[in-house]
């Protein structure tokens, strides 16, 4: 029987390759068909059936199936014997029809329709998905409105706007398990630190027991034609016990991972970025000095056509356009070989590459009368359109920009944990009048900050310096990966980040008190 099994999935994996050179990559991204591969699917069932007591009969669902690799999985995991039932949707025929023929000798039941839109059936003990990572904007309206409603009532899931078709799907199944089913989900780990991840997180601790997430290492892909950190989560439909703890893990596989921490349930719910274990400990009840005590965090400018709005001194001068109507901008950080920026004595960055962005508020009519060069590059921006793109049709002037002062120091927004430098995110000192675009997040020093300045010229350096100097696990918990090991932070997310290293620079006199004292805006 085992021959028989391993000759299937040699069929099926045939059968998937083939089915999926049918259809473009963007078809398949934009209904988030990515097939699951066989060892991780065997992986995963091994871990599900553990999960049970070794006498109980598997009443088997996936409710996006494809061609059925988990259900290949559990065949080859577990005696047929064990296997009471097994139902599968998928709702793309030319998956669907393929695979019904390919089980036809199997006792699986494999439905060609919408799961979302099915009735549930209570029956169910397995429940193991790969649900199809649809993103938020691939939804209309309509559809969307439909699926939070019905997930609200199967789930009290109350999921927002922002959430992908997979959140929909693990709260939808709840109606169809039975009371102490197991169910084992593969995921985007992105629910576990974004905002409309909280209403999943709060499902997993209040409604089911959370058993066990495994996070994958994000420079390990598992799907090759996805750029996407993916998660298994585990849990059993049943109240969670007091003083619950669960399980994280990280890299390596389901039964040998790299790193692994328990953590309280209690410590969860009050936890925003779940990413955050098992590398770091939870975090102190206690107010924590963060760098929100010392800066306040805005992402660069966005200007809505980069390639209109910034251009290099050459360009300027050809052109015949009034520098007087640009400011310095720092390139992006490719075209940054240190970090560490000084100025010329107009304040321009002493870079190789000097770039300035159109940043003047006249009006158009003035523009005109004062500058008529700049007045034609600006009717070629309109010929080209640029007046109604998004950010350009919603400012005051669509030639405007932002008020983004130069900061001290600006920090990259996208990096990767296995950078050749060691840091995932750099930190730049910026000694000239240069404003940044958005690659880079802006720190500007609150009161706190601007007072121990003002007492000491070189305690920005300093700063810096600790900066610089801070572990990868020091900003890597905060933030956000991405699938191929791409990291980004948000302002809030950096804000976030410990910095009792900064805070022992300070004289006790100066030290914050509690996150969070004193702080104004100084740039608003």
């Amino acid at each position: 029987m085992a021959r028989m099994i391993s000759s299937i999935e040699n069929e099926r994996l045939a059968l998937q390759a083939e089915l999926d050179a049918g259809k473009t990559q963007a078809e398949r991204n934009r209904l988030g068909q990515f097939a699951t591969p066989t060892a991780l699917a065997r992986d995963i069932l091994t871990h599900a059936t553990d999960l049970l007591p070794s006498n109980e009969t598997i009443r088997f669902l996936d409710p996006a199936i494809g061609t059925g690799a988990f259900y290949s999985a559990l065949r080859a995991i577990v005696p047929e014997t064990r296997i009471d039932s097994a139902l599968g949707f998928e709702i793309d025929p030319h998956y669907g029809g393929p695979a019904m023929e390919l089980w036809k000798d199997e006792r699986l039941a494999l439905r060609i329709e919408d799961f979302t839109s099915a009735d549930a059936e209570p029956r169910f003990n397995v429940v193991i998905c790969n649900p199809p990572y649809v993103r938020h904007h691939h939804l209309d309206n309509g559809h969307k409105s439909r699926l939070q409603l019905r997930t609200q009532q199967a789930s009290d899931m109350r999921l927002s706007g922002l959430a992908g078709l997979y959140c929909h799907f693990l709260g939808l199944t709840h109606k169809w398990m039975v009371d102490g089913g197991i169910a084992g989900w593969l995921i985007p780990s992105e629910f576990m630190d974004v905002n409309y991840g909280r209403a999943v997180k709060r499902y997993l601790l209040e409604r089911v027991t959370l058993l066990h997430i495994h996070r994958f290492d994000p420079n390990d892909v598992q799907f090759a034609d996805a750029l996407v950190s993916s998660a298994v989560v585990w849990f059993r439909k049943s109240p969670p016990p007091k003083d619950h703890a669960v399980k994280f893990s990280f890299g390596g596989s389901l039964a040998a991972p790299r790193q692994t921490r328990v953590v309280s349930a209690s410590a969860l719910a009050s936890e925003s970025k779940w990413t955050r274990f098992p590398a770091s400990p939870v975090r102190s009840s206690a107010g924590t000095t963060t760098l929100s005590d010392f800066f306040q965090i805005k992402r660069g400018i966005a200007t809505g056509d980069n390639s209109f709005f910034i251009l290099s001194e050459n360009d300027i001068a050809a052109r015949g356009l009034p520098i007087e109507a640009f400011t310095p901008i720092l390139p992006s950080p490719r075209y940054m070989p240190h970090d560490e920026v000084t100025a010329l004595a107009d304040g321009t960055p002493d870079l190789e590459r000097r770039i300035f962005l159109l940043d003047t508020k006249l009006g158009e009519d003035e523009i005109a009368r004062r500058y008529p060069a700049l007045a034609a590059y600006l009717a070629d921006g309109k010929a080209r359109g640029l007046h109604e793109r998004y950010l350009c049709k919603h400012r005051a002037l669509w030639y405007g920009q932002e008020h983004r002062p130069p900061a001290p120091i600006v920090c990259t927004y996208l990096g990767r944990g296995d950078s050749k430098r060691g840091r995932p995110f750099r930190f730049i000192l910026n000694r000239s009048k240069a404003t940044v675009a958005n690659v880079y997040l802006a720190m500007y020093p609150t009161p706190l900050l601007a007072r121990a300045m003002a007492r000491d010229a070189t305690f920005i350096r300093r700063v810096w310096t600790v900066l610089n100097g801070l572990t990868p696990e020091h900003l890597l918990g905060e933030g956000r990966v991405y699938g191929g090991g791409l990291h980004k932070l948000e302002p809030r997310e950096l804000a976030n980040v410990p910095a009792k290293e900064i805070a022992a620079l300070l004289t006790p006199a100066e030290r914050p008190r509690k996150q969070g004292d004193l702080l104004v805006d100084l740039v608003a």
